[in-house]
């Protein structure tokens, strides 16, 4: 197995201080592991392990307590204290599959710096009565997404990119995601801007990482209502008089949900159906805020 160059694992996270250590030291498990890791914590309290945690790998640990908040201000603070040009991307409640990192870098590799690489990102077991994990891509596939492809395939809590990538577009939107006024669809308004900017989304499913479900079921549908902020907003965004690409997106959307509704009710799903009308809900109310409140 050839070694692996340099490279920056970026890690964010907020008041989960558990998680977070669960999450490192997974990834300090793997076959191989980064260079760095970079953690921009959140919480309101310094995490009582990480500042000084010493782990017999070679990998240094970098960790920074951040007064502010932000999933999309966090992730831009670890992108631009990262030190190599070879950056990896995952959240603060995932496990890793042993080959994950040395997969996901080498996928990037061969796939060069106009692409951006996203990995599988399955569900783990249930960690409280019908716990959940949202943001799920279990596809078996492996895919090149290029254009205007009317769905959004980026998955931050899986993903590498080199940091020309940065250079070319900029850094993420901080208006966008948990934390922030909109709270969510950071994540798919950079992966548009990739696309509309030329560059190539790689969905590489041998990069597997699992989603920690310990989100219990009373949160769904206040999450979905956040998810659905977030993507109206995002919609509105990009909205545009002279190209009609983000409005037909939105509408589509909002048609597909409306039927998944209709479908969940007809066969007893109550809070799916509950969860659908959430999300259409916050579509609106992003999208009509975005449009009052931001240039």
């Amino acid at each position: 197995m050839s070694s692996l160059p340099a490279t920056s694992l970026t890690i964010c996270s907020r008041n989960r201080p558990a998680l977070l250590l669960d999450t490192v030291e997974s990834v300090l498990r793997g076959e191989e592991v980064p260079t760095e890791i970079v953690i921009v914590d959140q919480s309101d309290k310094l995490h009582p392990i990480l500042p000084s945690l010493i782990f017999d790998r070679h990998c240094e640990i970098r960790y920074f307590w951040s007064q502010t908040v932000g999933v999309g201000r966090a992730r831009n603070i670890a992108l631009s204290e990262a030190r190599h040009d070879l950056l990896i991307l995952t959240d603060d409640d995932m496990f890793m599959e042993s080959t994950w990192f040395g997969s996901l870098v080498r996928a990037l590799c061969k796939a060069g710096p106009r692409t951006v690489v996203t990995g599988m990102v399955l569900q783990a077991d249930g960690e409280t009565t019908n716990g959940f994990a949202p943001s799920i891509k279990a596809n078996q596939m492996r895919a090149i997404y290029k254009g205007r492809i009317n769905q959004d395939v980026l998955y931050t809590g899986n993903m590498a990119m080199y940091r020309s990538v940065i250079d070319d577009i900029g850094l993420f939107d901080e208006r966008l995601g948990a934390g922030a006024r909109f709270p969510a669809a950071y994540d798919n308004d950079f992966g548009y801007r990739l696309l509309e900017a030329g560059y190539h989304i790689l969905y590489a499913p041998e990069s597997t990482v699992f989603h920690r479900a310990w989100r219990p079921d009373r949160d769904y549908a206040r999450l979905r209502w956040n998810y659905g902020r977030g993507q109206g907003a995002f919609y509105a965004k990009h909205l545009s008089l002279r190209d009609t690409y983000m409005l037909r997106r939105m509408i589509w959307d909002v048609v597909r949900r409306s039927i998944w509704l209709l479908l969940y009710l007809i066969r007893g799903h109550l809070q799916l159906a509950y969860g659908e009308f959430r999300y259409i809900h916050g579509t609106f109310s992003g999208a009509s805020e975005w449009l009052r409140t931001q240039e």
